[in-house]
């Protein structure tokens, strides 16, 4: 079972109607995060990467969420996936370190967010799903945050076509089985729009959220 950590020192403000973004500053300890998550929060630097970067807490006023008995699996990820293998957190620092690659384009996960997860994960929070080649190698990933019946995602990558989408198919198969209830994915993009993912208003995503952590962790990520 996860590990929780000491209390943290911080009080997030509720959101603000028309403003995706609620606070700036805090840290990135595991209490920090889970607070956030437990909030409907999620940290996201402000500005370029790097050293003094400015770290915001946003709650989007659509939010992106994949439902579960939503995911769009089409023929040919169909195909892919039964050409890879996918495990849980046996590679978690090196899904976020390909996640972290500065060479990706509008890369975000500096130095200090991507120790504060491997930290969180040591603690039994966060978490990967990966894809595996026949041979060994690992062709893509997420990582996110389960709490409760919750999973909030936080990145994924691939260096095989459809590496993460294979992931991700494990990865809804994994909370549907366990019970869980929402797949966060923070913004709905066109990529991940035409993997089912939907926008919902902050408010449904907050009565979503409440009902997702009274839920129990799905065995997949350490629950009963």
């Amino acid at each position: 079972m996860p590990v929780e950590p000491p209390p943290h020192p911080w009080a997030f403000p509720p959101p603000r109607p028309g403003d995706d973004l609620v606070a700036v500053g805090a840290d990135l300890s595991p209490a920090t995060l889970l607070g956030a998550y437990r909030a409907g929060l999620f940290p996201m630097p402000l500005d370029a990467p790097g050293p003094g970067c400015l770290l915001g807490w946003w709650s989007p006023e659509e939010r992106g969420v994949l439902p579960l008995d939503g995911l769009r699996v089409s023929r040919s990820l169909a195909r892919s996936c039964r050409r890879f293998q996918t495990r849980v957190d046996t590679a978690f620092a090196e899904v976020v370190e390909a996640c972290a690659d500065a060479r990706r384009p509008q890369g975000w996960i500096t130095d200090d967010i991507r120790d504060a997860y491997v930290e969180l994960h040591r603690l039994g929070w966060a978490h990967s799903v990966e894809a595996w080649t026949p041979d060994g190698e690992l062709a893509g990933g997420l990582y996110g945050v389960a709490v409760g019946g919750l999973f909030a995602g936080e990145s994924m990558f691939h260096r095989h076509t459809d590496a993460s989408k294979v992931a991700l198919v494990s990865l809804v198969a994994l909370l549907r089985r366990g019970g869980a209830s929402l797949l966060d994915v923070q913004w709905r993009t066109p990529h991940l729009a035409s993997l089912g993912v939907v926008a919902i208003p902050r408010e449904e995503y907050r009565r979503l959220l409440a009902e997702a952590l009274e839920r129990p962790l799905p065995a997949a990520f350490g629950g009963p």
